[in-house]
C-alpha cells in the first residue's frame, strides 16, 4: 500500500482534531469537531480557512507560452491582463475534461495553472506532452506552495490586518503578489465555495505560521477551519462542478453546462472540432440541479428513473446546509432538463420525487 501524501500542514489538523481521510492519495481533513454544518454556515456568514495544498500547480513559461495554453484550453486566455485568472478547461480530441483549471497570467510568456489533486501527474503529463510543440517550458511546481483558501462575508477583513496589500482593491477573479505575514504569496480573489474570499499561495516552509495568524485574526470574527466536507457542500450549492463526480473524461465541457468557458471562435485549441460539430447537432444529454421533492438525500451515484425507465444518476448529491434542501446534479437526456421536469431518484430500494431547478441554487448577495 502506497504512503498518502501529506500538506506541509498535516500535524496542524491532527492538532485541531480534524478527521483524517484518504481524498485522492492525500491524508487530508474533512472536518473539525464542530462538524460540517457549522464550518460550512461559518463560511456562508462569517468566515472560513481551508488548507487545499493537495492542488497542483503548473507553471508555463517562455515566448510561445500563450499559444501553448491556448492550444491546450478552452476558455480564452488571450483576453486575460497580467494578474488576472479565469476558469477553464484541458481537453481531450473528444471535448471531453483532461481536468478543469484556474490559469493566472502573470505576463505574456508566464502563467500558472492550479489543477485539481488527484490529476496533478496526469495534467502535468499532458502538458508537456504537448509543450514539446512550442518555444515554452512547463514545470510541475506543486512542491513549492502551500495553497490556503480564506472564504465567507469577513475573508477580506480576516486576512487584511496580515497584509499591506489592498484586498479591496483586487477584483474578482484577479490577483497579485505581496508578503501575508511577512511571507511572500501569491493572493488571488478566488475559491470554490460559491463565495467572496481569497486563495494564497505560498512557501510551504511557512505553512504553521501563517495558518495560525489566519485563524488569530479571524477568530473575533468566527472563523472556523473547514474540512473537504464542508467544502463540497458549499460547492455544491454554487453548483461547481467537481472532477470526477460531475466532469471526466467522457463527459464533454458542452454537457457539462459549461459553455461559458469554451471560446469556440478564438482560434483552434484540442476538442474545438468535436465542440463544434457537438454544439451544431445539439447535445443529447446536459448536466443539470435539482431538488427533492420527496424527503429524502439523493447521494452520489444513485440511480434516477424517468418514466419508470432508468435514465441516469446522481453525480453529486447531498443534503445542503444553508439552503435546508436535498439537493444534486446529474447528466439527464436533453428533453428531460427543462427547469420543472420531475423525475425520481432510487433512495436504497425506494423511488422518491426530485424535479429540476435553475442553478446556482445559491447566490451570494453581491
Amino acid at each position: 500500500m502506497s504512503q498518502l501524501k501529506k500538506t506541509a500542514l498535516n500535524d496542524s489538523h491532527r492538532k485541531l482534531g480534524g478527521r483524517m481521510i484518504d481524498f485522492g492519495g492525500w491524508d487530508m481533513p474533512v472536518q473539525y469537531p464542530a462538524g460540517t454544518i457549522e464550518e460550512h454556515m461559518a463560511v456562508r456568514a462569517a468566515v472560513g480557512l481551508f488548507d487545499v495544498s493537495h492542488m497542483g500547480e503548473i507553471e508555463i513559461r517562455g515566448p510561445q507560452a500563450l499559444k501553448l495554453v491556448q492550444r491546450l484550453t478552452t476558455n480564452d486566455a488571450g483576453k486575460l491582463d497580467d494578474g488576472q485568472a479565469q476558469y477553464s478547461a484541458l481537453t481531450y480530441p473528444e471535448g471531453t475534461f483532461v481536468d478543469d483549471i484556474l490559469v493566472h497570467r502573470f505576463a505574456p510568456d508566464h502563467y500558472l495553472l492550479c489543477v485539481n489533486a488527484s490529476n496533478s501527474d496526469k495534467d502535468f503529463a499532458w502538458i508537456d506532452g504537448h509543450a514539446v510543440d512550442y518555444d515554452a517550458e512547463s514545470t510541475n511546481v506543486s512542491a513549492n506552495y502551500t495553497q490556503l483558501a480564506i472564504q465567507g462575508p469577513k475573508a477580506l477583513e480576516t486576512l487584511q490586518p496580515l497584509t499591506g496589500v489592498p484586498l479591496g482593491e483586487i477584483k474578482y477573479y484577479w490577483f497579485a503578489r505581496g508578503d501575508v505575514d511577512g511571507v511572500p504569496a501569491i493572493i488571488a480573489r478566488t475559491g470554490y465555495t460559491g463565495e467572496d474570499g481569497f486563495e494564497i499561495y505560498f512557501d510551504p516552509n511557512e505553512s504553521d505560521r501563517v495558518w495560525n495568524k489566519i485563524l488569530e485574526s479571524g477568530e473575533p470574527r468566527g472563523i472556523l477551519p473547514c474540512g473537504l466536507a464542508a467544502r463540497n457542500t458549499l460547492r455544491l450549492e454554487a453548483k461547481m462542478a467537481l472532477y470526477g463526480n460531475d466532469i471526466d473524461s467522457a463527459t464533454t465541457v458542452l454537457e457539462a453546462d459549461l459553455g461559458w468557458i469554451c471560446k469556440l471562435n478564438k482560434g483552434d485549441f484540442i476538442g474545438r472540432d468535436r465542440l463544434l460539430q457537438q454544439k451544431e447537432e445539439g447535445l443529447t444529454r446536459k448536466l443539470v440541479g435539482f431538488e427533492m421533492t420527496d424527503k429524502g438525500v439523493a447521494r452520489d451515484h444513485y440511480p434516477i428513473f424517468i418514466d419508470d425507465r432508468e435514465a441516469g444518476v446522481v453525480t453529486s448529491g447531498s443534503f445542503a446546509p444553508y439552503l435546508k434542501k436535498n439537493i444534486g446534479l446529474a447528466y439527464l437526456p436533453i428533453e428531460h432538463t427543462g427547469v420543472g421536469t420531475a423525475f425520481e431518484v432510487d433512495v436504497r430500494g425506494r423511488r422518491l420525487a426530485a424535479q429540476v431547478v435553475r442553478t446556482p441554487f445559491y447566490k451570494r448577495s453581491k
